[in-house]
């Protein structure tokens, strides 16, 4: 019997080497070959078999273009993900830290799906029938008609497809699936890849929508190589700290829908529940206005959301600390160095700790007033006025930018009930916008005008 020969696969682009180097050959990336089982290339010989029949060359202007069909789930946060609900023929990748609720989520869509007539399979291959029968009793899904079937063997799970033939399907976990046709062991980077191409040119082949859950690495990104998020068309993202009561579902990657948008969820008893109003879980209750809160209208795909920012400005040693929590730090480090420059504010002998409360994550420049906002209450511990709101970019000569939809998130903030906001002047409403009833608007241009006329409204 030959001996079996290795080869290193990197996981980012797929790329081989017969020995193990730092840098992938292919495509530059620094230590990510992974030593795998080579393959034959007779097993690897449909890897790239075109995944629609091909058709004559057109011109775009001549090709007739529908809007894509959606298929609500019953889960109105998820389908807010989705951008709509399901797509025939669609693939859907979806990670998390074990635990999270990747299986629930999708166990209880599967359910409503069911209900609603439509056909679904769930393919299990870290549990048993029994144990998936025992989480749905737990969830309250009282005598489902969902088919299980517990198999990590891919020719068999595309002989289930092509049988019961389901609208939708799960694939509880990609990672756990092999092909025969190769040797190497279930969650390689061949076998990853090998099993994802198979199972999308099904859903692309039978128009059945296929979702598949994938682990992830201890840096938060799913495991396995780069190009399975390349082959699906929707990569959502499963956030959240397994210790608390609320999720967040944020997509990557849609070709159906809109990037960046997030559903809400809260664990209870009965599984997953859709946040109608997400902006209560980012909002801490105090009974009255404390130093270092500000509270930012953030902007989470095309949902505007009221979260609490806080800052902690102490003394600090003779090298200070600069901590953020659900922010950007070296953005932190900017925002200092500008207030000092152009608001005359020196923090260099302090530390500096910055958090989004309620475990988000905000990535916009938009978050830079409120942050430098709340760095300045607390440093002179005097409180914002009660009802305030703020948002808009910094910018490294001072100015206050634009932040983008800025009257969907003023619209956001009176809807709440809050009564005074600084903004950007370019995001003023004009004088006949309507929608603001409540809430006193103050247009600035610069951080330095910012910071007087929030001193102003304190006194």
């Amino acid at each position: 019997m030959a001996k079996e020969r290795s080869v290193y696969v990197c996981s980012e682009c797929g790329g081989t080497s017969p020995k193990w180097l730092g840098k992938c050959p292919a495509c530059g990336a620094w230590n990510t070959l992974v030593e795998s089982v080579a393959e034959a290339p007779a097993a690897q010989r449909h890897r790239f078999a075109a995944l629609a029949p091909s058709a004559p060359v057109a011109v775009l202007a001549d090709i007739e273009a529908a809007e894509v069909a959606r298929t609500p789930t019953g889960i109105a946060e998820l389908d807010r993900v989705l951008g709509g609900g399901v797509v025939d023929g669609g693939v859907v990748l979806i990670g998390g830290d074990p635990g999270i609720g990747k299986s629930t989520l999708l166990l209880q869509a599967l359910d409503a799906l069911q209900r609603a007539g439509m056909a679904t399979l769930y393919v299990t291959g870290e549990e048993s029938g029994a144990q998936v029968a025992l989480r749905s009793r737990r969830l309250g899904l009282e005598r489902s008609q969902v088919p299980v079937l517990a198999e990590i063997q891919l020719e068999k799970i595309l002989a289930a497809l092509a049988e019961n033939r389901p609208q939708v399907a799960v694939i509880d976990s990609i990672q756990t699936v092999y092909s025969e046709q190769l040797t190497s062991a279930p969650g390689s980077v061949a076998q990853v890849r090998e099993c994802a191409a198979h199972l999308t040119r099904a859903a692309k082949s039978s128009g059945a929508a296929i979702v598949l859950v994938g682990h992830v690495t201890k840096e938060g990104a799913i495991a396995g190589p780069r190009v399975l998020e390349h082959m699906v068309d929707t990569v959502l993202y499963f956030e959240g700290d397994t210790h608390s009561s609320f999720r967040l579902v944020r997509a990557i990657k849609n070709r159906f829908g809109a990037v960046n948008e997030i559903g809400v969820f809260a664990m209870t008893e009965r599984g997953l529940k859709g946040v109608s109003n997400p902006s209560a879980i980012f909002l801490s209750q105090h009974s009255q206005p404390v130093p270092g809160s500000c509270v930012l209208v953030t902007l989470e795909g095309t949902r505007p959301m009221l979260v609490e920012v806080q800052a902690l400005v102490d003394a600090g040693g003779a090298s200070p600390r600069r901590l953020s929590v659900g922010l950007d730090r070296d953005r932190l480090a900017m925002l200092l160095a500008v207030l000092h420059r152009h608001a005359a504010i020196a923090c260099a002998d302090q530390d500096v700790f910055v958090n989004a409360v309620g475990g988000v994550r905000i990535a916009e420049p938009a978050a830079d007033l409120a942050v430098l906002l709340a760095i300045a209450s607390s440093l002179r511990g005097r409180p914002l006025p009660r009802g305030f709101v703020a948002f808009g970019e910094v910018g490294l000569a001072g100015e206050v930018r634009p932040a983008p939809r800025g009257q969907e998130r003023l619209r956001e903030a009176a809807k709440l009930g809050f009564a005074t906001a600084i903004v950007p002047r370019a995001n003023a409403p004009k004088a006949n916008a309507g929608g603001f009833e409540g809430l006193t608007i103050h247009p600035v241009d610069r951080i330095e005008q910012a910071i007087e006329l929030v001193r102003s409204l304190s006194e």
